[in-house]
């Protein structure tokens, strides 16, 4: 006979009382109220526990009998069916992606320099983690993602938008590598279909017809010299502006004239090195009289253990009067233009760019085959801009 609320309620003797299709209600001897369900799979006999009336109503209860009976006739056991379950609850509890994404950061650090480190977290933290962190990385549907992204882009950020899928697509891949998720939903999102066409926004690079003001300029340049210096330096060894501001003496073999750029400081992660002009290297010894007993080149006026800030060179600039005209970044392109309209080989210009060769036999070949042609090219360019600012004949290409 079928129980009812009225009769569980006012059961007194302790034991099991039955419900019918194997589900029964236990009352132990302290009066808990246990549901339990009895079945047999794969000639064995099995039980399921249900909860504790009335937390676990009566028709609650019948009804995951029910679900339990489906599980049978399928041929599925209920009870591996509910391990299964719970391990995955426990899964995804581990896997939601802010844990996945804070992981592959983690990764990635090795990989990247600190500024690259600290504005992707920043990046996830302030746009992914608050909207989809908490949740687990197989629940969440690239509609959702797509939302998000264009939700950045619609307060004007196109750029932290496309970065940000990016991002996003890269943690699912790194997570099914990872076997943290079993596929990856959000290999379809694509940026060209999701977001408005990108302009790519260029560094302002001063044109080679306004190098004499601007090197008459800087020689008078009445601002902290350690700042001129630096200029000078990121100029002549066409290095990238952190790369200048974070150099540190023993990078330097003076006597070989060699910069040697260790890969924690290089953009990808590979070691650099700079032959040095004798107009580099007469700029290093003017520093060694300001700098020569610490550990960076160019320290901070302010705080000697920090090097040159970020944004010192363009504030330099714009005392100059190049505001939005030039950057510090945009000397790089004006190198190379110049050196590649003087017809110096393309390979040794990207080499010396540290731009990094993606074909590993080409690569081997550049580092071993290239360092006295950078070392020319470079006397070169040094000559070529003490040129400009005199006034004087360009030099020759070397032959």
């Amino acid at each position: 006979m079928a129980l009812t609320d009225a009769q569980i309620r006012n059961l007194t003797k302790p034991g099991k009382h039955a419900d019918g299709a194997g589900l029964y209600l236990e009352l132990t001897p302290a009066g808990g109220r246990y549901w339990r369900m009895k079945y047999r799979h794969g000639g064995k006999e099995k039980r399921l526990a249900f909860g504790v009336y009335p937390g676990v109503s009566l028709k609650a209860a019948r009804d995951l009998t029910a679900q339990a009976r489906k599980a049978l006739q399928d041929g599925n056991d209920p009870g591996e069916l509910r391990k299964a379950d719970k391990a995955k609850t426990v899964h995804e509890s581990n896997n939601t992606l802010e844990i996945v994404a804070r992981d592959w950061m983690t990764h990635q650090a090795k990989r990247w320099v600190k500024k690259t480190h600290d504005r992707t977290v920043s990046a996830f933290q302030n746009d992914v983690f608050k909207p989809l962190g908490s949740r687990p990385m197989a629940s969440i549907k690239p509609g959702e993602v797509m939302r998000l992204v264009k939700k950045i882009e619609a307060r004007g950020a196109s750029d932290q938008a496309g970065k940000v899928l990016q991002h996003v697509k890269a943690v699912y891949r790194w997570a099914v590598v990872h076997e943290r998720i079993e596929s990856n939903p959000m290999l379809d999102l694509v940026r060209a279909e999701i977001l408005k066409p990108h302009k790519v926004q260029h560094r302002a690079a001063m044109p080679d017809k306004e190098l004499p003001a601007f090197l008459a300029k800087l020689a008078a340049y009445d601002g902290d010299p350690h700042t001129r210096h630096a200029l000078r330096l990121m100029m002549l060894t066409a290095t990238r502006p952190g790369e200048t501001r974070g150099a540190c003496w023993a990078e330097f073999d003076l006597a070989a004239a060699l910069w040697t750029i260790p890969p924690d400081r290089m953009k990808m992660r590979t070691e650099h090195r700079v032959p040095l002009s004798t107009q580099a290297l007469d700029v290093l010894r003017s520093m060694q009289a300001l700098s020569g007993d610490r550990d960076l080149v160019f320290p901070s006026p302010y705080y000697p253990s920090q090097s040159l800030s970020e944004n010192t060179f363009n504030s330099a600039l714009t005392r100059m009067g190049y505001k939005n005209t030039a950057t510090a970044h945009g000397f790089r392109a004006l190198f190379s233009t110049v050196a590649n309209e003087s017809g110096w080989n393309p390979d040794v210009i990207e080499r010396q760019l540290a731009h990094v060769e993606r074909n590993e036999v080409r690569a081997a070949y550049h580092r071993s085959a290239y360092t006295a042609d950078r070392a020319r090219l470079m006397q070169w360019w040094a000559d070529y801009l003490d040129a400009r600012r005199a006034g004087t004949a360009r030099p020759p290409r070397p032959a």
